[in-house]
C-alpha cells in the first residue's frame, strides 16, 4: 500500500469510529487494512 492509500484508510476509520490518530502508529498496513475493511463491509451491509 502506498502512503496516500494508507492515509485515506487512516482518515476514513477516524472519521467512522473516532480514533486517535496515534493509535495507528504502531499499526502495521495489514492492521490498517483489516480494520478498514471491517468498517467499510459493515456499513456496505447496513446501506442495503
Amino acid at each position: 500500500m502506498n502512503r496516500q492509500e494508507r492515509r485515506n484508510m487512516i482518515e476514513f476509520i477516524e472519521r467512522m469510529k473516532d480514533i486517535d490518530k496515534s493509535s495507528f502508529l504502531y499499526m502495521t498496513d495489514a492492521d490498517i487494512e483489516h480494520i478498514y475493511s471491517t468498517i467499510y463491509n459493515h456499513y456496505i451491509e447496513h446501506a442495503e
